[in-house]
C-alpha cells in the first residue's frame, strides 16, 4: 500500500524545493531545445549545462562491440574495481527521450553499481531516433540482452544478470524483458529490474498532459516531441509492444520502481508499479516527496536515499 503522506507537499524538505526552483530557472534561461538544431542539443547535453551538468566519464570504461541488427553495437563496459568480488552484470539502457543521449553519460551510477555490487555493467549504445525510428532502439537493446544473456555470461564469468534504466530506459528495459519473455522463452533470464521514473505510455498518461509548461528537467511538450519522435505516424501508441504499459506482464521478474512526485511521468510509475504487482512479480515501489524527473542525477539527500535502496535490491538478486 503507498503511504499517501509521501504526496502531501508539507513533506518536501527544504533542499529539494531550492533544487527543483534552481532546474527550473536554469532550463528557462538556456535556449529551448526544440529551436536548436538536434545535432547541437545532443552535443550541448554531452558537455553538459548548468540545468544538466555533464556527469565525469570514467577512466576505467572500456568499449566493446557485439553484431547488432543495424550493424555493429557498442556497449560500454565498467567492471567492479580491484578487490570486489565479481557477483554477476548488470545491463544499462540509457535515458534521453530515445532522441538524446548516450552509453557514456552517467558512467558514475554504473561505477557505484560495479564496485557496491560487484556487478560488471554494459550500457547500450543503442540507435537514436528520428534518424533510426521505433523499433531500432529496442532491437538493439534485444541484442544486446540476448548476447550477454548467451555468450556474454561466458564471456565474463557470471551468471547473474540484471537490467534496468531511466526514463526512456526504464521503458526499453521492460520492452527487452517482454521479447526475452514472449520471442525467446526466456522470462527469466535476468533476475530483477532497476526502472527508474519510467515512460510506459507512449499515449501520455494523465500526469504528463496535465503537466503543462514547467520545465522542471521534462514538460509537457518534451515527452509529446520524444514519443513523436520515436514512434511514426500511424503506429497505434497504445500498442503492447510499443508502451509496455498495455502488455500482459505476467512472468516477469522482481522490479525496483523509483520515481519522485514531482515528475511528470509520476503516473507512468504508480500505474506500471501496480500492474506489476498485481500480475505477482514482486519488487518494490520507492517514491520520494518533490523529486524531479530522474531527481538521482543531482546530488542530494533524496539521490543518496534512492542509490542506497538500488545498491541493496540489485545485490539481493547476485
Amino acid at each position: 500500500m503507498i503511504d499517501h503522506a509521501l504526496f502531501d507537499p508539507a513533506t518536501i524538505d527544504p533542499e529539494t524545493l531550492r533544487l527543483n526552483a534552481e532546474i527550473v530557472a536554469a532550463h528557462a534561461a538556456q535556449p529551448d531545445p526544440w529551436t536548436l538544431p538536434i545535432d547541437e542539443v545532443r552535443e550541448r547535453r554531452k558537455a553538459g549545462t548548468k540545468a544538466s551538468p555533464a556527469m565525469p566519464r570514467s577512466t576505467r570504461a572500456e568499449t566493446m562491440l557485439i553484431d547488432g541488427p543495424g550493424g555493429a553495437l557498442p556497449l560500454r563496459v565498467i567492471r567492479p574495481r580491484p578487490g570486489v568480488r565479481l557477483r554477476g552484470a548488470y545491463l544499462h539502457i540509457h535515458r534521453g527521450g530515445w532522441i538524446w543521449g548516450g552509453a557514456d553519460e552517467q558512467d558514475p551510477w554504473l561505477e557505484r553499481i560495479a564496485d557496491s555490487c560487484g556487478f560488471v555493467c554494459l550500457s547500450v549504445d543503442y540507435r537514436l531516433a528520428p534518424e533510426h525510428p521505433y523499433p531500432a532502439a529496442l532491437l538493439d537493446c534485444e541484442a544486446a540482452a540476448l548476447w550477454l544473456a548467451g555468450p556474454g555470461k561466458a564471456e565474463f564469468g557470471v551468471s547473474a544478470l540484471t537490467i534496468g534504466g531511466e526514463s526512456v530506459g526504464a521503458h526499453l528495459a521492460v520492452m527487452v524483458l517482454l521479447r526475452l519473455r514472449d520471442r525467446h522463452n526466456l522470462p527469466r533470464a535476468f533476475r530483477g529490474a532497476n526502472l527508474n521514473a519510467g515512460f510506459f505510455d507512449l499515449g501520455l498518461t494523465p500526469s504528463v498532459r496535465n503537466w503543462g509548461a514547467e520545465r522542471l528537467v521534462v514538460n509537457t511538450e518534451d515527452l509529446t516531441r520524444f514519443a513523436d519522435d520515436y514512434v511514426r505516424e500511424g503506429i497505434d501508441r497504445r500498442r503492447p509492444d510499443v508502451s509496455p504499459i498495455y502488455a500482459e506482464l505476467k512472468g516477469l521478474p522482481p522490479a525496483l520502481f523509483t520515481v519522485g512526485t514531482a515528475d511528470p511521468l509520476l503516473d507512468d510509475t504508480l500505474y506500471m508499479s501496480a500492474r506489476w504487482a498485481a500480475a505477482g512479480n514482486g519488487g518494490h515501489t520507492a517514491i520520494y516527496p518533490g523529486g524531479c524527473h530522474i531527481f538521482v542525477r543531482y546530488p542530494g539527500v533524496l539521490t543518496a536515499r534512492a542509490l542506497e535502496l538500488i545498491d541493496r535490491f540489485l545485490m539481493a538478486l547476485a
